[in-house]
């Protein structure tokens, strides 16, 4: 029995080529969690995270496909990016639809990986003038979250965007459920305000 545990990606990534779909399957799930957290970590204005798991495994899947193993940068690095940029287009594509600033999401981990998408993809869609604006009106939102969100809000969000459920939250804050569902609302209610005033 193949033990693809004990298997570098770039090995497993050859036996998926050669057709071995329980490789792909590791694979899928080995990263899975990895697609969780960056799809946590983008508040979409009026999206699902249901939905930014849905493109970060897209993602996933063009990494995959397209990983080139004679390129310096390792399968997990390029995993990295090419997940990022699946779920960073879905956000922007939503947010053209309603005509909203190109860069309508909070990004709590940093912009470092955008920086580098352009050097490890070869390619980027948009411009250096875009990305430095985007990146300007994201430092905007995220000064004054710190300053409108309660210290509450804060650790709300600070919980849920590292993965932790309604439910968690609620227990670690020892508050009901429901109080925890409210303060996601008004999180996203002012990051609305905030982006309209930008």
């Amino acid at each position: 029995m193949v033990k693809y545990s004990q298997m570098a990606d770039e090995k497993i990534i050859e036996l998926i080529r050669d057709g071995d779909n329980k490789a792909m399957d590791y694979m899928l799930n080995k990263y899975k969690n990895i697609v969780r957290i960056k799809a946590r970590t983008m508040f979409l204005i009026g999206g699902e995270n249901d939905d930014l798991i849905q493109e970060g495994m897209i993602g996933l899947y063009k990494a995959i496909r397209d990983y080139e193993m004679d390129k310096e940068a390792s399968f997990a690095s390029f995993a990295s990016v090419c997940i990022s940029r699946q779920i960073y287009t879905a956000v922007n594509a939503s947010n053209r639809k309603k005509h909203t600033p190109l860069n309508s999401y909070i990004s709590f981990s940093g912009l470092e990986e955008e920086e580098n998408i352009h050097s490890v993809s070869g390619q980027s869609e948009r411009s250096p003038e875009e990305l430095i604006i985007d990146k300007e009106n994201v430092s905007m939102i995220e000064y004054y979250l710190e300053r409108e969100l309660s210290k509450f809000e804060l650790e709300v969000l600070r919980m849920y965007i590292e993965g932790a459920g309604y439910m968690e939250i609620a227990e670690r804050m020892d508050k009901k459920p429901k109080a925890i569902d409210n303060a996601l609302q008004r999180i996203r209610s002012k990051v609305n305000n905030i982006i309209a005033k930008l």
